[in-house]
């Protein structure tokens, strides 16, 4: 048994599905810039404040690499996933700071049969992920490839 509940065709347009929540820890920001974006503003509270951010603040990559675990935990481990072809659009709309606490949802804004790749379809999503006060601090959109339940049914009815 593979263990996903979500195919193809569970993804009908305006349905959402929810990231899971996941406390942004000090410690975490600055290692993650101390690797990948050591600006002042994501290696300590002093160089944030002194930053228009107003405080420690996650790296915009950061933020989205946060997001790909929420979404992972959230819905999409148990989806008939087969990759993306890529993003959309992806924007930073409030600073991530300390202590945030997030969560958020992946609604489905299209969802097609890709002829080219029978048994696979083609979700559009719109992502948003906020902070603990209900605020926007990411919202971004990309295709996501997904099995069909049944590919051979799919295709005896000219769906997939």
């Amino acid at each position: 048994m593979n263990g996903w509940v979500y195919y193809f065709e569970d993804f009908v347009e305006g349905r959402a599905f929810p990231l899971a929540e996941r406390q942004v820890l000090a410690e975490e920001i600055v290692e993650f810039a101390s690797e990948f974006d050591p600006q002042s503003m994501h290696l300590s509270e002093e160089g944030g404040k002194a930053s228009i951010l107003g405080g420690l603040s996650a790296s915009g990559w950061h933020t989205a690499s946060l997001f790909m675990r929420m979404m992972y935990d959230g819905w999409l481990s148990r989806s008939a996933s087969e990759g993306s072809p890529g993003i959309e659009f992806m924007e930073w709309k409030k600073p991530v700071l300390a202590g945030d606490t997030l969560s958020g949802r992946s609604t489905v804004i299209e969802a097609r049969a890709l002829r080219s790749r029978p048994g696979i379809g083609l979700v559009k999503f719109l992502h948003e992920v906020e902070n603990q006060n209900g605020e926007i601090v990411m919202r971004g959109e990309n295709p996501i490839m997904i099995r069909v339940r049944n590919p051979a049914e799919g295709a005896a009815k000219g769906t997939v």
